[in-house]
């Protein structure tokens, strides 16, 4: 799995001859920068969360800036896994603030859950409340948002025989809310709670006329927004892994990953769950597609084109040994240390961290 860092300037490509050295075969960017933005490369479930904490080890201030409790970060520290899906992971350092911005849409009974069951679990999150701030423009999502979710997703199997496959927690219609201003924020919980309640039954009422099947429990899901409005009052008003279904894995794709770095131009990449791999006689790279047999020399905007392409694929030999052991490059298996050369050479960006297990000290730091 493939993720990346970003910083305010690009690295400089330099391809260099292949080799088994630690030096890495492109610039190395400049760490002088003070903000660092972490990027999945690929489609989910690239570890963000791992090189999320790690980078939190020397951080000040971390942040979640979009998105909502779809998303799903495992982090392990002294043995105990917590798991994310609203709060920062790198919440877990008690030396951090963390923020929620604005761009992040909130279940709220379902954030001071998370942050309950991870508090129990270890001593890394003690505190959490005094140290976390958000925004209070975040979207609120209701249960009934999640609901909309569940029938949108059937009435698409229904009419066009496939899904988008959502994991149903209503990120995208109070996305959708948002981007019509219907929706309602974090600051209107806050504020008059009888103007809150008339605009969440108004908002709610709209849901039920586009969907007739649709049973929202309004009182109900309002006495509990009351009850979290004062909680959050009373905490100052400083208010300013998540389906469990199995993943669906492939091989490492270079064009998806090449087409990312054009968009967001990576200083430094993170190669994670590297341990997966080790049973594998050999291993294949995506590194073109093609169409009805003629290469396509750009990632495709059209996702019927996208859904017809032919993945070729070069072939590296594995290294049938444990890695997991590892703890900087040159302990890698030499077929190892050869196959992240090779993603280095044929991107231009070099690897900086390698994931050999699920905990913090199995993530080994190149530069």
């Amino acid at each position: 799995m493939v993720m990346s860092e970003s910083r305010s300037k690009d690295a400089v490509p330099n391809g260099a001859a292949h080799s088994t050295s630690t030096e890495p075969h492109v610039a190395r960017p400049n760490i002088g920068n003070r903000v660092t933005v972490v990027l999945g490369a690929q489609w989910g479930d690239e570890g963000k969360g791992k090189v999320v904490d790690l980078l939190a080890q020397d951080a000040d201030i971390v942040c979640r800036c979009q998105g909502g409790n779809n998303a799903g970060h495992t982090v392990v520290v002294d043995s105990v896994e917590y798991d994310f899906h609203l709060l920062p992971s790198g919440i877990i350092n008690p030396k951090v603030t963390a923020f929620i911005g604005n761009g992040v849409v909130i279940h709220l009974p379902g954030l001071f859950e998370e942050a309950e069951k991870n508090a129990c679990k270890g001593k890394s999150l003690e505190g959490w409340d005094k140290r976390l701030i958000i925004s209070d423009r975040a979207h609120i999502v209701f249960d009934f948002h999640q609901a909309v979710d569940g029938v949108q997703e059937q009435q698409r199997q229904e009419q066009a025989g496939k899904n988008l496959g959502t994991t149903k927690k209503g990120i995208g219609p109070v996305y959708s809310a948002k981007a019509a201003r219907s929706g309602l924020r974090i600051c209107d919980l806050m504020s008059d709670f009888t103007q809150f309640s008339e605009r969440f039954k108004v908002l709610a009422s709209q849901y039920q006329s586009m969907y007739p099947t649709l049973v929202i429990d309004i009182d109900g899901e309002l006495s509990k927004l009351r009850d979290i409005g004062e909680l959050l009052q009373t905490r100052g008003k400083e208010v300013g892994v998540t389906t469990g279904r199995k993943r669906r894995c492939g091989w490492l794709d270079l064009v998806l990953i090449k087409y990312a770095h054009m968009i967001n131009g990576f200083t430094a990449l993170a190669l994670t769950k590297l341990d997966i791999l080790d049973v594998l006689p050999e291993i294949k790279v995506g590194v073109s597609y093609s169409v009805n047999g003629e290469n396509i020399p750009n990632f495709p905007a059209n996702q019927e084109v996208l859904q017809s392409v032919e993945v070729q694929y070069d072939t590296l030999p594995g290294w049938n040994s444990d890695t997991s052991t590892a703890r900087t490059f040159d302990e890698l298996p030499e077929n190892a240390q050869k196959y992240v050369r090779y993603i280095e050479e044929h991107l231009g960006v070099p690897v900086k961290w390698i994931g050999v297990g699920k905990s913090r000290e199995s993530m080994i730091q190149i530069f």
